[in-house]
């Protein structure tokens, strides 16, 4: 998913010149299952997701706000947690001489970061700082969506069209013209649970992923927001009753 900063830049509202060279249609709204006020996230969705990002995203974007062992919240069991910061390599120290030293990672780690600094992820990017997907969902509103059409909206420029020099084009991206060539192909990934890797179904996936890693309390949130719904409704029928049998006597 290289060059996926001008998208991340465009989503934040901090690029005028590619707003002003033309608005995008809205991308069509998705079924997401962690959607309204009783949404919760599709564990099995989430770690599909995980797959096609560490498979296709790692090796030019981070999840800097992430650590291994989150994935436990995405159904991930301990051994498997363990197995995955296990592949990653971790610098670390000084030791007792005085020295860095590369270690397999713990759940504990941060994910490690893809560059070791930004000069080296811009030179191996022409210039472009591939950003944090951490919080890429919430970049702009509607977040979720923007990002699935984004992945899902490039296609052959129509009749006339004139494309800038290494430009792609995409239907949902403002102005149509987007340097990131398209990072999804079908069966790119192979799930482990059978299901079709086509490009709709991985873009929902990591999709989901990414809204997970952006808003990980999002369920007790909304499960905290519920309950205190009930309570204020049930306070405010107590309150009432209370009011007429003090105020009975006057009436």
């Amino acid at each position: 998913m290289r060059n996926f900063l001008l998208a991340a830049l465009v989503a934040a509202g901090l690029s005028g010149p590619a707003l002003a060279a033309g608005d995008a249609p809205k991308p069509p709204a998705q079924n997401w299952s962690f959607g309204g006020i009783f949404g919760t996230f599709d564990r099995a969705a989430a770690q599909r997701g995980y797959q096609v990002y560490k498979e296709v995203c790692a090796s030019c974007h981070g999840v800097y706000q992430l650590s291994y062992r989150n994935l436990a919240a995405i159904g991930f069991n301990e051994d498997e947690v363990k197995g995955i910061a296990a592949q990653a390599t971790v610098r670390d120290g000084p030791n007792d001489e005085g020295e860095m030293f590369e270690r397999p990672g713990r759940p504990s780690d941060k994910f490690v970061r893809p560059f070791a600094n930004e000069k080296a992820a811009r030179a191996a990017n022409n210039g472009a700082y591939p950003p944090d997907l951490s919080l890429m969902t919430k970049a702009r509103p509607d977040g979720a969506n923007y990002v699935h059409g984004l992945l899902t909206g490039y296609a052959p420029p129509p009749a006339g069209v004139a494309m800038g020099e290494g430009m792609n084009y995409n239907k949902y991206f403002p102005g149509h013209q987007i340097a990131m060539a398209q990072p999804l192909n079908d069966n790119q990934v192979t799930y482990s649970d059978g299901t079709p890797a086509n490009i709709d179904q991985m873009a929902k996936d990591v999709t989901t992923f990414l809204a997970w890693a952006a808003e990980p309390e999002l369920e007790q949130r909304k499960r905290t927001g519920i309950k205190v719904i009930l309570f204020l409704l049930v306070l405010t029928g107590l309150l009432f009753a209370a009011k007429r049998k003090v105020w009975a006597g006057l009436h």
